[in-house]
């Protein structure tokens, strides 16, 4: 049976360059006394749409065990890579300076996300000592790091892409602010595979099969690179599935499932 959830709404967690950023944060009702895991949900959208609002049920809230924080990040056409992970980091720390009165305990942070959210979630896994990247939207004092990604349906190397990627309306192209070819130094700024001589988190990874938007090879291609750097990583391939998982999904049960598991396992110990 669900618990009861408490949403609070926009509380604003940062300032980037004169746009307010807000996050939704999802609470057990009534709280327990200790404090709990936070998971950071990144929503997808091509970095260009898409909205804080859960589009499901705040499943992991609902068992009782964590706390769930949403975020809104700059678009691609209010500013370019590397803003929207500058604005997730900002997340990441605002939460540990208010873990204390939010209920968190700092040292048990998740982060997932779908599409471009689990782009960015992979990069926030494997960014934390990369004070380069930090930006300077709130919370200095604070570090970054989270201790559990989930990356579903994600693209990891915008260089390999090819095809339609290359074109310069594509999200990607739109992400970087041109053409992939013509902005070598951020297509690969963008790249989690470029971080990892430093420690990971444990990952998991979730791709359809036949996702025609973002190709499954992306995943391959992270979890290949994150096993050669000696970080956990699970990769779950779905055979049927293409590139969505919403509310109608034949997916998502299990999607949410193997999620929970996986956090379970890394931020429960």
């Amino acid at each position: 049976m669900a618990n009861d959830v408490e949403c609070l709404t926009d509380l604003p967690y940062g300032n980037a360059a004169g746009y307010w950023l807000f996050l939704d944060l999802y609470r057990p009702e009534p709280l327990p006394s200790q404090a709990l895991p936070v998971v950071i949900y990144i929503h997808g959208g091509m970095w260009r749409r898409g909205d804080k609002a859960l589009s499901s049920d705040p499943f992991l809230a609902q068992t009782g065990r964590y706390i769930v924080a949403s975020i809104n990040y700059r678009r691609s056409d209010q500013a370019i890579f590397p803003a929207q992970l500058h604005d997730a980091k900002a997340a990441v720390r605002w939460l540990r300076a208010n873990a204390q009165r939010l209920g968190i305990d700092p040292q048990r942070i998740g982060v997932w996300g779908h599409d471009a959210g689990g782009h960015l979630a992979s990069l926030l896994g494997v960014t934390g000592a990369e004070s380069s990247l930090e930006g300077n939207n709130g919370s200095p004092e604070q570090p970054s790091q989270v201790q559990a990604v989930v990356a579903v349906a994600a693209p990891s190397d915008l260089s390999q892409l090819g095809a339609w990627h290359d074109e310069p309306d594509s999200p990607e192209s739109l992400l970087v602010g041109g053409a992939l070819p013509t902005r070598p130094e951020l297509v690969q700024q963008a790249n989690p595979l470029n971080y990892l001589n430093q420690p990971a988190p444990p990952f998991l990874l979730i791709h359809g099969e036949q996702d025609q938007t973002v190709p499954v090879g992306q995943s391959l291609i992270l979890q290949q690179a994150l096993q050669a750097a000696n970080a956990e990583v699970e990769l779950v391939l779905l055979p049927e599935a293409e590139h969505n998982f919403g509310a109608n999904s034949p997916h998502l049960q299990q999607i949410n499932q193997q999620i929970l598991a996986f956090f379970d396992r890394v931020l429960q110990a």
